[in-house]
C-alpha cells in the first residue's frame, strides 16, 4: 500500500513524462543563498541526460540518505524508501512533483567547477612492527583537541615530544610511507592485517581526526619544484620510484596527517563504502564528497562532467566532504574501493556542473 504522501504509486510510464512537461510550465520560484554558492532555479529539461540516467542505482544511495536526513528531506523519505521499487519514469515524476531543481553558482565567477575522484585504497598491513612493515597508523592521541593545530608530520616524525604522545597510539604497520600517505588523503581504507597469531583478517580504517594542519598537495610541490608536468597519482608514484631519497622531503611538504579508528568490516559493510561525513555509508559511482557551505549533506544532486575518463549526467547523492573539496562548483566522486578504483581516482580531474535538487 502506497505510503501516505506518494504522488504516484502507479503512473504509466506514458503518464509519467507527461506529468513532468506539465510541472515544468510552473513558475519559477527565487533563487536560493547559500553561504559560498546560488542556487539559480530552472526547468527540469535543462538538465542534460535526465532522461536516460539509472535512477534505481541513485535510489540506493538515496535511501542511505534518509537513515540521516536533512531536515528538508524528512517528510520525503517514506516516498523515497517506496519509490526505490517503482519504475525510472515513477521515479521522475515523483521529483518533478516534489522537487525542484536549481544550478549550483558561485558567487561571482564562472559557474563551470571542477570534478576529482576519491576511493577506498586496500592495503596489506602488520598488527606488530616488523622489518618489512615499518608505517605506522595512529589512532587519535590524548591531548588532540578539535580546532587546535597540533605536531605537523615532520615534527610528528623528529620530536622527542611528539613521539611520546604518539607512543602506544599504533593502530597497525604499512610497507610504504606513500601508500600511508594515500590512506590519509582518501580518509579511510580496507587493511588486510596480518594479526600476532598469523591469522589475517580485513578491516577497515575509518577517518577519526587530523592534527589540524593545512593540508598541502605533494602534486602541487612536485609541480612547483619542477619535478613533474602532470601532478596525477601515477605520475607521482613513478617519480617516488625514480627518487627513493626524496621520498621524506616530499612527504613532509605536506604538513597534515590523518589519524583512524578501526571498524569490523562485516559481509554487508563489505558491500558499500565507508561512512561518510553525513554519517552513512557511501555508494560508489553515486556518493559525492562537497563543500557543506555550498550544498548540504543529505541534498540530491544532478551531476555532469565530460572528459578525458569518463562522461557523466545523473543524480547522486552529497554525503561527504574533505578538506580540499572547498567552493561552490566542487565536488569529489566516490568511485569505490581496490586497485581500480585508485587508477581511476588517480586520473580524474573534469569540467563540472551541478544542480541540487531542492524540496519544493
Amino acid at each position: 500500500m502506497p505510503q501516505p504522501g506518494f504522488a504516484t504509486p502507479a503512473a504509466p510510464a506514458d503518464s509519467a513524462e507527461a506529468d513532468l512537461v506539465d510541472i515544468d510550465s510552473q513558475p519559477l520560484p527565487a533563487p536560493i543563498l547559500q553561504p559560498k554558492s546560488r542556487w539559480t532555479p530552472v526547468r527540469w529539461a535543462s538538465l542534460p541526460g535526465l532522461a536516460d540516467d539509472a535512477l534505481h542505482e541513485a535510489w540506493n544511495a538515496w535511501v542511505r540518505s534518509c537513515e540521516r536526513p536533512h531536515p528538508a528531506f524528512v517528510r520525503l523519505c517514506p516516498d523515497i524508501r517506496v519509490l526505490s521499487l517503482a519504475s525510472a519514469a515513477q521515479q521522475r515524476s515523483w521529483m518533478a512533483q516534489q522537487l525542484r531543481p536549481y544550478r549550483v553558482e558561485p558567487l561571482s565567477g564562472a559557474t563551470d567547477g571542477l570534478l576529482t575522484a576519491y576511493y577506498e585504497p586496500v592495503l596489506q598491513a602488520s598488527r606488530k612492527r616488523q622489518p618489512q612493515f615499518q608505517v605506522p597508523l595512529y589512532r587519535v592521541p590524548p591531548g588532540l583537541v578539535a580546532r587546535r593545530p597540533w605536531f605537523t608530520r615532520q615534527e610528528m616524525e623528529t620530536l622527542p615530544q611528539a613521539q611520546a604522545a604518539l607512543r602506544g597510539q599504533e593502530i597497525m604497520w604499512l610497507a610504504d610511507p606513500v601508500d600511508a600517505l594515500v590512506l590519509q588523503i582518501q580518509g579511510s581504507g580496507r587493511l588486510r592485517v596480518t594479526e600476532p597469531d598469523g591469522s589475517e583478517r580485513i578491516v577497515r580504517l575509518a577517518f577519526a581526526a587530523t592534527n589540524e594542519q593545512p593540508y598541502g598537495s605533494v602534486g602541487r610541490w612536485l609541480l612547483d619544484q619542477g619535478a613533474l608536468r602532470d601532478a596525477s597519482w601515477p605520475s607521482i608514484k613513478n617519480w617516488v620510484s625514480q627518487n627513493p631519497q626524496r621520498v621524506t622531503e616530499m612527504l613532509w611538504s605536506n604538513p597534515r596527517t590523518v589519524f583512524f579508528r578501526e571498524e569490523p568490516l562485516s559481509d554487508l559493510d563489505a558491500g558499500f563504502g565507508p561512512r561518510g561525513a553525513q554519517g552513512v555509508a557511501l555508494t560508489p559511482g553515486r556518493s559525492i564528497a562537497v563543500d557543506r557551505d555550498s550544498i548540504p549533506y543529505g541534498t540530491p544532486v544532478w551531476l555532469v562532467s565530460s572528459g578525458p575518463v569518463t562522461q557523466l549526467q545523473r543524480l547522486v547523492l552529497a554525503q561527504d566532504t574533505g578538506s580540499a573539496i572547498t567552493g561552490a562548483v566542487r565536488a569529489d566522486y566516490f568511485v569505490g574501493w581496490g586497485p581500480l578504483a585508485g587508477e581511476i581516482a588517480g586520473r580524474f580531474k573534469q569540467p563540472l556542473q551541478m544542480w541540487v535538487l531542492w524540496p519544493k
